[in-house]
C-alpha cells in the first residue's frame, strides 16, 4: 500500500499504481545503461496480519536503503507476494541485496535475476 507521499510521487512521475509492472519497470538507467533485475517470492505475505506485513516491508526498505545508489526501482506486489527490484548492472550487487533480504525474511525466495535489455 502506498502512503499519501508515495501516491503523490507516483502522480508527479505520471505513473498510476494500477499500471502493469512492465509499463513501470525501467529498462535503462539515466545514462542509458541496461539494468539488472531480481524477483523474490515472499510466500504467504499477503495472508499475514497487517503488522507482520509492515514489519517485513520495513526490513526490505532497510536493505534497499543501504544500496540507494544502486537500486533504481523496487515494487512489492502484495496480491501475488512478489518483490521486483531493478539495480544498476555494473554494480553487480543484485545477488548480495537478494541474500540480505533473504537473511532478514527467510520465506523470501529468489525467483529470477539477470541483466535486461530494452524491449
Amino acid at each position: 500500500m502506498l502512503d499519501k507521499t508515495g501516491e503523490k510521487q507516483l502522480k508527479i512521475q505520471g505513473i498510476r499504481p494500477s499500471e502493469p509492472l512492465w509499463k513501470r519497470v525501467p529498462c535503462r538507467d539515466e545514462n542509458g545503461r541496461a539494468l539488472s533485475d531480481f524477483r523474490m517470492l515472499i510466500s504467504g505475505l499477503r495472508s499475514r496480519p497487517a503488522h507482520e506485513i509492515q514489519a517485513r516491508v520495513t526490513k526490505i526498505q532497510s536493505v534497499l536503503a543501504r544500496y540507494q545508489q544502486t537500486v533504481v526501482f523496487a515494487d512489492l506486489n502484495l496480491r501475488i507476494n512478489l518483490l521486483w527490484v531493478s539495480v544498476r548492472a555494473e554494480a553487480r550487487l543484485d545477488m548480495e541485496i537478494a541474500a540480505q533480504i533473504h537473511d532478514l525474511i527467510p520465506e523470501a525466495k529468489l525467483l529470477a535475476a539477470g541483466v535486461r535489455s530494452a524491449y
